[in-house]
């Protein structure tokens, strides 16, 4: 294996050559070098995204209403889906702004939503032992008076 040796000088001088071709000419106008204020938009963004995801999540700790069956579920588990995607808005948009603890946050709003909305749809695709029903039992037919005697 016979290498010529690289000329180091030789290559320095293209490459700033290039870079001297690439570069804006003196007479026009100076390169706008980007601000922080976009990157601070993004990052307030990122939190507000995360802080509504993990509220929700809260919230669904704290359901006050009957979830067993119907509509009631039904919006349960809306809220549910709800906020497993504002947290994976959360994540992508802190995985792309380098923001740690807002993808910790959004990771485990996820991973707590998908629990909660598991607990009840488990039970309901035959997954578990006691197997329960989306749809809320209809109410039997009120009976109808018997007929009275009447009276002597």
């Amino acid at each position: 294996m016979t290498e010529q040796p690289r000329d180091w000088d030789k290559e320095l001088a293209h490459i700033d050559r290039t870079i001297a071709k690439q570069s804006p000419a003196s007479g026009s106008a100076p390169v706008a070098v980007p601000t922080s204020a976009p990157r601070r938009r993004f990052v307030a963004l990122t939190w507000l995204w995360t802080l509504v995801a993990t509220i929700l999540a809260i919230a669904l700790i704290l359901w006050p209403y009957d979830k067993t069956c119907g509509i009631r579920l039904i919006f349960f588990l809306g809220a549910a889906v709800l906020a497993v995607m504002l947290g994976v808005l959360g994540a992508f948009n802190s995985w792309a702004h380098r923001q740690g603890l807002a993808m910790l946050v959004s990771l485990l709003v996820i991973a707590w939503a998908g629990i909660m909305a598991a607990r009840e749809i488990l039970p309901r695709a035959g997954y578990a032992k006691q197997a329960l029903e989306w749809t809320c039992p209809s109410a039997p037919p009120a009976a109808a008076p018997a007929a009275q005697a009447p009276a002597q």
